[in-house]
């Protein structure tokens, strides 16, 4: 169950990551084959860091239990620097919102020739319904999206292996021949991190804190870090070696594709449509949590009003958005990664030792509800003194633990329990003894 639930938070991620500039391949194209042969070690030095934010922003979300990003930013950090970190991804979330509606019209237009207000506006419809969703079910749409993007990226980096054009240098030194964002191809790699990890932290540090094992959800931003890592090197070469055709494209993978056979462009463009649908929700969505956070009876108007304040300003089109807006929200984000990265590291020890505490209190949880073991008073004070040794409030963590053990039974065929008729009056916090 903890392998399946880490694998599930990894594709979540990597979902996450994987929106319309990745996609598309404009953002690998912007930032890494804009240096030639070069950026190959932006990609590695993109990836380890990537890979090392992932692991700590779920892990960070799960320890503190986040309900939306300000309640790990107030943790960390000074005050005054948690504002300004929490003012800066409230308007990354909405930016990168925005451009995702125009990334959605540009795709449409380029493979079927609608009206770039035309994919922009099927976008929008389809992230004003699923923002209606929890976000377990929001995180399950985005990770179930996910593996088409990566089986596309493989089989796009694969094809290429067996079909190198005739002059590899000539790519090479073409690609070079694109404008980059920024100068040099470290300053790219970073800039690029800051940039999706910005655009991510909100929602990571929420889908983390729906996981209560620190443990289980680090493993899952571990994983996705990697998995992100091998799709960015295959996409660079793939795109490297395609420098030729690519060239001043706005969706340069669908135009590899196409290039390949008119169906596989198809096909591509409908998974860019898919990936540029779970960034924008998770955009919006993560928005509209933290806009709402206090008064949780405004989070869908708020939501939709986002959604389509965002939609009026796609319209300056795709292209030009990320040109201009990218490289700004990067230099902020790199700031941040700093921030969270050293907060996580002399954490370490406290996200331990709470982790082994809550795995405790839930295998004494699921030892008190199981109809045919025996459990003792002595049992009880050790979940009541473990309970209040927690940094999450007693009472909050305690019913979380229990509702999750109680589905675990459920969906256990070994075990006689049945969710639905579990009595929670038997098992009230307040039977606790205290500490």
């Amino acid at each position: 169950m903890t392998t399946s639930r880490s694998f599930g938070i990894a594709m979540s991620f990597v979902g996450l990551l994987v929106g319309a500039g990745f996609a598309t391949g404009q953002e690998v194209v912007q930032y890494f084959t804009s240096f030639g042969v070069s950026g190959i070690w932006g990609v590695m030095v993109a990836g380890a860091i990537m890979t090392l934010a992932g692991t700590v922003f779920l892990q960070l979300g799960s320890y503190f239990h986040a309900s939306e990003h300000n309640t790990v930013f107030r943790q960390v950090t000074h005050p005054v620097v948690s504002k300004l970190l929490d003012v800066a991804v409230i308007i990354t979330l909405f930016a990168i919102g925005f451009v995702m509606l125009a990334g959605a019209g540009s795709n449409m237009e380029q493979q079927f020739g609608w009206p770039t207000w035309a994919g922009s506006l099927l976008m929008l419809v389809l992230v004003l319904a699923c923002g209606m969703l929890d976000v377990n079910k929001v995180s399950k749409v985005i990770g179930a999206v996910t593996p088409t993007t990566i089986i596309a990226v493989l089989f796009i980096g694969i094809y290429t292996m067996f079909h190198m054009p005739d002059d590899p240098v000539a790519m090479m030194e073409l690609a070079g021949q694109t404008e980059t964002p920024v100068s040099h191809w470290l300053v790219s790699a970073l800039n690029y991190d800051g940039l999706a990890l910005i655009l991510a932290v909100s929602m990571s540090l929420v889908i983390g804190g729906d996981h209560l094992d620190p443990r289980e959800a680090g493993r899952g931003g571990l994983w996705g870090g990697l998995i992100y890592t091998i799709m960015m090197g295959l996409a660079f070469f793939a795109l490297l070696m395609h420098a030729d055709v690519i060239q001043g494209t706005d969706i340069p993978m669908l135009v590899i594709l196409t290039s390949i056979h008119p169906v596989l462009g198809t096909i591509m463009a409908l998974i860019i449509f898919l990936m540029i649908f779970n960034t924008a929700i998770g955009m919006f969505y993560a928005l509209g949590k933290r806009l709402s956070a206090g008064h949780e009876d405004r989070y869908f108007p708020i939501f939709v009003a986002g959604c389509l304040a965002g939609f009026a300003v796609s319209f300056v089109g795709f292209r030009a958005l990320m040109a201009y807006v990218y490289p700004v929200i990067g230099y902020i984000g790199m700031f941040m990664v700093v921030i969270l990265v050293y907060s996580w590291f002399t954490s370490l020890k406290d996200i331990h030792d709470e982790a082994e505490r809550r795995e405790r209190i839930k295998s004494l949880l699921r030892l008190k509800l199981r109809p045919d073991r025996k459990f003792d008073a002595a049992k009880n004070r050790e979940i009541g003194k473990a309970v209040s040794a927690s940094n999450l409030d007693d009472e909050q963590l305690y019913n979380d633990v229990l509702d999750e053990v109680a589905q675990d039974l459920h969906q256990d065929d070994s075990i006689d329990f049945d969710a639905e008729d579990f009595d929670r009056s038997e098992h009230e916090f307040h039977a606790l003894p205290k500490h």
